[in-house]
């Protein structure tokens, strides 16, 4: 017959798994199974459960800690400062540029500093300034200003 883990063993356990972390295996769920550990060594020296009871509140609470990680790690409308990173369409939307190649025949050219931009829109011909209102893939809407 197995014996109770004990409030010292679940808080060994606990710094153990947290060290990991820290030090090993970096991607939250150690820590996660670990403040689980550690709140077990708190329950466990509060009451002595045994130790069969002792493993299914560990197993509940260090899997409601891996739900609420992923929770706080992957929320709705979280905002991350490499978003749009290599996004190079964004910054033109609502610039004006000249055209260098008219769109009467369905798609023109415009320039960007060094690069050459295709653009789409309604017949405008070329050297008109025109204002850049969406994209089609890699390819630039624009409209006559």
């Amino acid at each position: 017959m197995m014996g109770s883990f004990g409030a010292w063993g679940w808080l060994a356990l606990g710094l153990a798994l947290i060290a990991m972390e820290m030090l090993l295996i970096p991607g939250g769920f150690p820590l996660w199974i670990g403040i689980a550990a550690i709140l077990m060594a708190g329950i466990t020296a509060l009451i002595s459960p045994g130790w069969a009871t002792e493993l299914i509140l560990f197993s509940v609470l260090a899997l409601a800690a891996c739900v609420l990680a992923w929770k706080l790690h992957y929320r709705t409308g979280r905002t991350d400062a490499a978003d749009g990173l290599n996004d190079r369409i964004e910054p033109l939307l609502g610039r004006e540029f000249v055209l260098d190649q008219g769109t009467e025949t369905g798609a023109g050219r415009i320039r960007v500093d060094d690069m050459a931009w295709r653009v789409t829109g309604p017949a405008i011909a070329a050297g008109t300034r025109v204002r850049v209102t969406g994209a089609d893939g890699s390819t630039l809407i624009v409209e006559r200003v």
